[in-house]
């Protein structure tokens, strides 16, 4: 059954998480409690948030924690950014969570390999924009490919994030490279391949004034009935001289997106 007036909340793992800035953003803009593990706790089949007027019961979590440490009792159990037994609450129906648990799969990088044949399978349809050249290392003529040519790609954790648990073929040396080759002989389904690009840059300002660094852009589309590219979205920027990692978690930045409109065409008056 809905409520009529639902307590919302945004979780966050706190202010030293490299994303908290944008956590603290978006709990402002949305008007809503931003809260911890430690601000919540179960209670009677429910999750109630401390308030200073008592305790205050939560219906809908936008999380931000990674599933290993949302809740010790069904995960890592050394997690204290977690509401212990927040998973049965979640099963039991009493609060809905945005970011439900398992939803990370879909960022898992070895999905992306498959990304062409899912749109041929569910709409029948050739992809309009081509994927990155991946090579699956579980597949063995990928895995001898990559172990080969290792000095000339990125490879990367299928689970990874943040620009962690990668390696920049170009920018490494040759005992990171035999490193990862050791790497991928033990764990082959835990990485995937890919051909390093020439990221663009653009100007931007560091600390020996204007340089050129290296960029990425995400843009933002909303798929419903139809499918919106927004106008706009996140450039991200990687600060550090020579640095093909963009990640804010490894030094990297972010910096406007500009959408200028095409110019109107003024017709001459007679």
């Amino acid at each position: 059954m809905g409520v009529d007036d639902p307590t919302v909340v945004l979780m966050t793992p706190g202010q030293y998480n490299s994303a908290y800035f944008e956590h603290a953003f978006l709990a402002m803009e949305m008007g809503i409690e931003l809260v911890e593990g430690r601000d919540l706790f179960v209670d009677s089949g429910s999750i109630f948030m401390r308030t200073t007027e008592g305790p205050k019961r939560v219906d809908v979590i936008y999380r931000r924690v990674d599933d290993e440490y949302i809740d010790p009792l069904a995960f890592n159990p050394a997690s204290a950014l977690g509401v212990p037994g927040m998973l049965s609450v979640v099963r039991s129906g009493r609060v809905t969570v945005c970011n439900a648990m398992g939803t990370g799969v879909a960022d898992d990088k070895a999905m992306y390999c498959f990304v062409p044949d899912m749109i041929r399978f569910y709409l029948g349809e050739e992809p309009v924009l081509q994927n990155v050249p991946t090579y699956s290392c579980r597949k063995p003529d990928d895995l001898k490919y990559v172990l080969d040519n290792i000095a000339e790609l990125v490879v990367k954790e299928v689970h990874g994030s943040g620009g962690y648990g990668m390696l920049v073929g170009p920018k490494a040396s040759k005992a990171e490279c035999d490193d990862f080759k050791r790497r991928l002989k033990a764990e082959p389904d835990n990485y995937i391949a890919q051909p390093t690009l020439a990221l663009s840059t653009c100007p931007t300002l560091v600390e020996e004034g204007i340089a050129p660094r290296h960029v990425d852009l995400r843009p933002y589309v909303l798929s419903g009935e139809k499918t919106r590219v927004m106008p706009g979205g996140l450039t991200r920027v990687a600060l550090k001289q020579g640095s093909l990692v963009v990640n804010s978690s490894q030094g990297g930045g972010t910096k406007d997106t500009w959408v200028l409109e095409a110019p109107v065409a003024i017709e001459e008056e007679e």
